[in-house]
């Protein structure tokens, strides 16, 4: 004990979290609850979003407590909203090293450096990619990895479509598709799925899903975008084509372990090695929690459960070795960042003003592209995107620091469909920038603040 003791320091933190989702917010709850006043890493575009892959769920229906289910997106933002009511202090940053060697230990980001006596690992896993020879020519273009995201771009409307996979993300992602495709054709590589007996009974009771049973993908096909899947019979080795104008891979996760490659016990796949019945890993002060530990049962109510572990483990661990310092306070909720947004009302003719900032849909749009003068900062989005989602707040702030000198419009791919298929929008989110009546700039995805400042500025 005598080790740890002689490390104490005011300006050491008791823990900081890596990751967020279930798992990392949990434990930041948890923590804040015990007055550790962790820090929180949440995350930004390494291994994901933040708030983990529920980011990218529809509706939620087996986390207890929401009978009638919820977005994945809405679960996370109440989950961020109480560990900053208990004191968590989050970064929405990633972390770019982790030094295990020596104690305190140390976790740097681009952005700041955190000296801290112990670390909760909640990183989680990111969906694989097939490596199929011809998939990073159509990646985007056909292919994606989140049909929550793309399905309901203009391009996958009335087409026929499929997903790779087995499990319940694919049963998911499948039933979704529904909703935009004419057709959807799921690929299971063996004769049975995996996925749970409710998640299967909706799949094959569905008329508009056909599956495909041991069928893999070989290759995309296609000429700039993808016209279909050639596909092989697992058990014949008989080839075909199957077209489709998108495929959707629902095919496992693989762990987001390499910032703590050589420094922590980790098994042959990658995942943290926990003791039996613990979070605990094999560095002392050193809690792992969520899918970067799990690859059994891979639930949001068990990543909670282990975030929940390893806070309880690590403030008794801190306690045990005399480094804990506690930080009393008063539970406030915050001014959370994703509530009091200014919400973007679509615009109506009566109530169009050419003088204001912020518009949302296809009317405000064709008015300010022949009328205005300004930068007019376009955003396409689609319902239950968990990108479009977590890029709300970072681009409100800087639409806030242009008021009167640009113009915003946001645009629901799936209400102004005409609008996205002439912006040749093919994911969400999408960002475009218009002046004198030509588009300037596109930017896919979720940036930091400053790239979309620097952005505008260079515009203006």
């Amino acid at each position: 004990m005598s080790l740890y003791k002689n490390m104490t320091n005011p300006t050491v933190e008791n823990l900081v979290i890596i990751g967020s989702g279930p798992a990392g917010y949990t434990a930041a709850i948890y923590a804040g609850r015990a007055n550790l006043k962790p820090i929180v890493f949440e995350g930004f575009q390494a291994g994901g979003l933040p708030g983990g892959q529920l980011m990218t769920t529809t509706e939620v229906e087996n986390f207890p407590g929401f009978p009638r289910g919820i977005t994945g997106p809405e679960l996370m933002d109440q989950m961020k909203a109480q560990a900053e009511r208990w004191g968590a202090e989050l970064y929405t940053e990633d972390v770019i090293s982790v030094d295990l060697t020596q104690r305190p230990f140390t976790v740097r980001s681009e952005e700041r450096e955190f000296k801290t006596h112990s670390i909760i690992i909640a990183t989680g896993a990111t969906a694989k990619r097939l490596g199929l020879p011809s998939e990073h020519q159509f990646w985007s273009r056909g292919i994606s990895a989140c049909a929550i995201c793309d399905g309901a771009t203009p391009i996958f409307h009335g087409a026929e479509l499929a997903v790779i996979g087995a499990g319940d993300s694919a049963a998911e992602e499948a039933i979704y598709l529904t909703k935009y495709g004419s057709k959807v054709n799921m690929l299971v590589r063996t004769e049975k799925m995996r996925a749970s007996k409710a998640m299967q009974d909706r799949v094959l009771s569905n008329p508009k899903i056909k599956v495909h049973w041991n069928t893999e993908a070989v290759d995309i096909f296609g000429n700039g975008h993808m016209d279909g899947v050639k596909i092989r019979n697992s058990k014949t080795g008989e080839e075909s084509q199957l077209h489709v104008k998108g495929l959707f891979y629902a095919v496992g996760h693989k762990p987001n372990t390499s910032l703590f490659e050589g420094q922590i016990e980790l098994d042959e796949v990658g995942y943290v090695v926990t003791k039996h019945g613990s979070v605990e890993t094999s560095v002392e002060g050193v809690f792992a929690a969520g899918d970067v530990q799990d690859h059994e049962f891979r639930q949001a109510i068990t990543a909670a459960g282990s975030g929940c572990m390893a806070a309880m483990l690590a403030e008794r661990w801190l306690s045990f070795t005399g480094l804990i310092e506690e930080f009393h306070q008063k539970a406030e909720t915050p001014d959370n960042e994703l509530e009091h947004q200014p919400t973007e009302k679509k615009t109506t003719p009566e109530e169009f003003d050419l003088d204001a900032t912020r518009h949302e849909g296809g009317y405000a749009l064709r008015k300010l592209f022949h009328e205005s003068d300004r930068l007019i900062l376009v955003k396409y989005v689609s319902p239950g995107c968990g990108p479009c989602h977590t890029l709300k707040p970072i681009l409100n702030k800087v639409v806030d620091e242009f008021d009167g000198k640009i113009h915003f419009v946001e645009i629901d791919i799936d209400k102004d469909r005409d609008i996205a298929q002439n912006a040749n929008v093919t994911g969400t989110p999408t960002i475009q920038l218009f002046k004198d009546k030509e588009l300037i700039n596109e930017v896919k995805g979720v940036k930091q603040k400053s790239e979309y400042r620097k952005l505008i500025e260079s515009n203006l």
